[in-house]
Parts: structure tokens; C-alpha cells; sequence
């Protein structure tokens, strides 16, 4: 009998190791996808503490002021104006597809529409929102987290060289993961995959697990990192009353006619914006600088108006506002959001949607107690139920909707109040004719395109006419 060498015996798990992740294979996948998870929950973990440095590091540099007669809000302007000027710059100068909410960008990419360039996507969405969300405009982390996850899942891709539909797997798992780790809501990244991007995912058993296995992944190290407790804080609430569900239902029906316009207005800020800078640097930059003082003002004058508005949701669903205080927040909120997030910044619109959601809410559950006292005891219920129904009726996704209000919140127990509201706003904005504001927004980019290509192929034409002339 020939006795192993021990060449052979220390070869033998290399030769499996290198057959096992070189061949497709299902297990090949999911173990991609495991990676991708833990990358992305990293580094949405690491750009969450660095919003929160950066704006602590404002605050504190705009404070240090304190002892002079200048007022804060002068002191704010040109520190956060320079923070956004620097955010536009970069996103223009670097990658034009890292600016808005980078979710559609992800969605084109599964269609094979838009190119995934992740060396230049993930540092150019990573700084450049860190200093665009933590100038104090009115964006959420969310979008970014999912942008860099569909980019980390195409950079494994391409460094395992997995094929096409293999590669599309691991972007949506990708997608999964930073959603999963941006909320701390595996259910709502899974679901968000599944459900607002069914028309672009290859559904299969594997790819399904490979999403599952991101999404957990992410979650349990962003955790680890910044600890297990709800994103957002309040009330654990009982169930409702069964009788007042209806009162859930009539408010989807308002939310389903607010999403419609909301949705409208959004790309209307968006064509707005494209008129006044042209697609030129300088304009896009000065846009920039402008709005980073203006919210930088804000910030410092009404911070209720700034930032994303997670951090307002807790003051909101506690009852801390009057009615006539959440009407002007709310239509101010409003404009602050088509301000920051039609202006192409590097930043979402998932959190400042939910924000505007809580307001309404909370101001349809306090018209229904000074209407109803008996049957509504408590306006809170309504605020965490408006909290998913706006985004039901922009997004058309109620179902991630549902579970990312109970994930982010822990209100387990308000899951049919939650999805009367969501089902009634999604069915009220289908029948106006309302469409999802993802897709709207990978529409209007894809026109875009189309006209800026044009348009560079009849300048070269005219440049190749004018030399044929002379």
C-alpha cells in the first residue's frame, strides 16, 4: 500500500478549497452571499457612526462660537454649505449615479440598464453622504446603505467571476443587506427585494437564500456593532380596538391620494433642479453650497425640519406636538424633503417619507380622538400606523411597508392596524394611477441618458462636420 506524502496530505484541502470556489454551485452562492452580508452590514454600521460624527463635529465646531455676538445660524451657513458644495462635487466630479437615493440605480443594474462601477460608487456614496446627510439636509441613510450593498455584492461578483444571473443574485442580496442593516429589519431588506423589485429579480430558491442569507448576515453584524435595540423608540402599543379599524382604512385612503402627489412633486423637484444646473459642474456644485446653508440654518433655527426625521418620529408618536405645531412641520417637511432629495444629493428618501408619514398620522389619530374620544384613546396608534402607510402609497411595496414599521419600532402587536392602513393606501393609489416612485425615478434616468447621449453624438458630428469643412 503507498503510504500519502505529506505533499499530498497538505494539498488535498487546498485542491477542495480552490474546486469548491471555482465551480457554480448553489453552495457557492450562498457562501458569496454570507460575505457580502457581513460587508455590508459593516459598513452601513460604520457610515451610520459617521453621520453621527460628522454632525457632531458640526455641532460642536459651530458651538465654539457661542462666546462671540455672531449668531449660530450665520456661523452654520458657510461651514455646512462647504460640507455640501464638497458632497455635489464629488458625486459630479467621481460618479453621477452615486447622487439621489442610488436604489434605482441597483434596480437598472438588475435589468442590465445602468453599469455598476462599485470602485468608484462605494467611496464616492460613503463620503459624499456622510457630509450631504451630516450638513443637516433632510435625506435618509437608507438609500445609501442599499446602493453600497448592490456594490459590494457586484464587487464579489467580479472577483469570483460568477456569471451573469449569479451575479444579479448576489446585487439583490447585496440591496437586501444594506436595507436589513440601514433598520436594523431583516424581514423589511428581504421582503424589499422580493417585493418592490419583483419585476427586476430572477426568482429561484437559490437566489431567495442568498437574499435571506445577506440580509441576516448584515443585520447580526451591524448588531454587533451598534447593539440590538429598536432604530426608532416608543410606545409599545396594545392592540386596537376592532371597531376603529375602519377609521386605519379611511386614513390608508388619505395616504394613497398624499403618495400620488408626493410622488408627482418629487420628479418635479427633480426636473426643477435639472433646469437651473444643467448638468454643468459649476451649477450642480453651486446648487450644493446653497442648500447646504440653508439647511445648515435649519439645523441651528428649527431642527425639526432638518436631518432625516427618524429622530423627530419619538417626539411625534409621544404626543409632544399640537395639532396646528404638526401641520407646519409637516408642510415644511415636505418641502425640505423635494429641496434635498430632488436636488440629486447623495442621500434617500426612505427616512424623511416615514417622518412625514408619522405627522400625518399622529394628525388624523388627534382629529379622531376630539371626534371619537371613547373609541380612540390613544392618536400614537395612528401615528406608527402612518408611519408605513405613506410609504405603501409612494413605494407600492405595503408589505415591506408593514414589516419595516414593526421591525424598526417593535410594535408587534399593531401589525393589522398597520396592514389596514398600508393595503388601503396602496389600493387608493393604484386606482388614481399612481406608480412606484422607484421606478418613475429609473424611468426619468433612463430618458435622461438616452438625451445626453444623443445629444454628445450630434456635438461630435458637428465637430467632425466643422473639420471636414475647413
Amino acid at each position: 500500500m503507498n503510504k500519502k506524502t505529506p505533499t499530498s496530505s497538505v494539498s488535498m484541502p487546498k485542491r477542495f478549497i480552490t474546486h469548491f470556489f471555482t465551480r457554480k454551485s448553489s453552495a457557492l452562492l450562498i457562501w458569496l452571499s454570507a460575505i457580502i452580508g457581513i460587508l455590508a452590514g459593516a459598513m452601513s454600521a460604520l457610515f451610520d457612526h459617521g453621520i453621527i460624527w460628522v454632525s457632531e463635529l458640526r455641532l460642536q465646531l459651530i458651538a465654539s462660537f457661542g462666546d462671540s455676538d455672531i449668531p449660530l445660524w450665520i456661523v452654520a451657513i458657510p461651514i455646512s454649505s462647504f460640507m455640501a458644495g464638497l458632497a455635489f462635487y464629488l458625486t459630479h466630479r467621481f460618479a453621477p449615479e452615486a447622487g439621489g437615493s442610488g436604489i434605482p440605480e441597483i434596480e437598472g443594474a438588475m435589468e442590465g440598464m445602468r453599469p455598476v462601477r462599485w470602485k468608484r460608487v462605494i467611496p464616492v456614496k460613503f463620503f459624499g453622504g456622510l457630509l450631504a446627510l451630516g450638513s443637516g439636509m433632510a435625506l435618509g441613510r437608507e438609500g445609501p446603505s442599499v446602493q453600497m450593498g448592490g456594490n459590494i455584492g457586484r464587487m464579489i461578483s467580479d472577483i469570483f467571476k460568477v456569471d451573469q444571473a449569479d451575479a444579479q443574485a448576489l446585487l439583490a442580496a447585496g440591496a437586501a443587506g444594506g436595507l436589513a442593516a440601514a433598520f436594523n429589519a431583516p424581514l423589511a431588506g428581504i421582503m424589499f427585494v422580493i417585493e418592490e423589485m419583483r419585476s427586476q429579480f430572477n426568482y429561484s430558491l437559490t437566489s431567495t437564500k442568498s437574499v435571506f442569507m445577506s440580509a441576516v448576515m448584515a443585520t447580526i453584524v451591524m448588531r454587533f456593532m451598534l447593539g440590538q435595540d429598536a432604530v426608532i423608540s416608543v410606545t409599545h402599543y396594545s392592540h386596537p380596538d376592532l371597531l376603529s379599524l375602519w377609521l386605519y382604512l379611511l386614513l390608508g385612503f388619505c395616504f394613497g391620494v398624499i403618495g400620488l402627489f408626493f410622488n408627482k412633486l418629487l420628479l418635479a423637484a427633480q426636473d426643477m433642479y435639472l433646469f437651473i444646473h444643467q448638468n454643468k459642474r459649476w451649477r450642480f456644485v453651486s446648487v450644493g453650497l446653497f442648500l447646504g446653508g440653508v439647511f445648515g440654518a435649519l439645523s441651528v433655527l428649527e431642527p425639526q425640519l432638518a436631518y432625516s426625521g427618524l429622530e423627530l418620529i419619538p417626539e411625534i408618536a409621544g404626543g409632544h406636538y399640537l395639532s396646528s405645531a404638526l401641520m407646519i412641520i409637516f408642510l415644511f417637511r415636505i418641502l425640505t424633503t423635494l429641496a434635498s432629495f430632488g436636488s440629486g444629493a447623495p442621500g434617500g428618501v426612505f427616512a424623511p417619507t416615514l417622518a412625514l408619514g408619522t405627522l400625518f398620522g399622529m394628525l388624523f389619530g388627534l382629529a379622531c380622538h376630539s371626534l371619537f374620544p371613547e373609541l380612540v384613546t390613544e392618536p400614537g396608534r395612528f401615528a406608527i400606523a402612518g408611519m408605513g402607510g405613506l410609504f405603501a402609497a409612494s413605494v407600492r411595496a405595503p408589505i415591506t411597508g408593514i414589516l419595516l414599521v414593526i421591525e424598526m419600532t417593535s410594535n408587534y402587536e399593531m401589525i393589522l392596524p398597520l396592514i389596514v392602513t398600508c393595503l388601503g393606501a396602496t389600493m387608493v393609489a393604484q386606482t388614481l394611477g399612481g406608480r412606484p416612485i422607484y421606478t418613475q425615478l429609473l424611468e426619468r434616468t433612463m430618458r435622461i441618458s438616452m438625451r445626453q447621449k444623443r445629444q454628445e453624438q450630434v456635438r461630435k458630428a458637428m465637430e467632425h462636420l466643422k473639420r471636414n469643412q475647413r
